[in-house]
């Protein structure tokens, strides 16, 4: 590999560090909790980015696998994350409008 493309991809690299920075902002003063999940998913996205760009500036194959772990790992956190927010929204729901748990629907809570 060339000088010019180890440079470009190392430059690569920090910018998606910055990019990890902000999101790290934003995770961290929310205002809203799904603010703060989505937040989190982008920063678990672009540490797969820069793992599979080291991959290949480094020549490491193995690294593609730990980003694929990686992101199956990431998927399944926010898959229960997101279900966290459905059961609070849910219970918010039942308190504001007086029901007894089990009455809500699924429409009223993706209101």
């Amino acid at each position: 590999m060339n000088n010019y493309m180890y440079i470009f991809m190392i430059s690569c690299c920090a910018v998606l560090g910055v990019a990890i920075i902000f999101c790290m902002v934003r995770a961290v003063r929310g205002p809203r909790f799904t603010d703060r999940v989505v937040a989190v998913n982008l920063i678990g996205t672009i540490t797969i980015t820069i793992l599979s760009i080291l991959s290949v500036g480094m020549d490491a194959d193995y690294l593609v696998d730990v980003s694929i772990t990686y992101a199956l790992l990431s998927f399944i956190a926010i898959v229960v994350l997101t279900r966290l927010v459905i059961i609070r929204r849910r219970g918010q729901i039942e308190l504001e409008a007086g029901k007894a748990p089990g009455e809500i629907n699924e429409m009223e809570v993706g209101q």
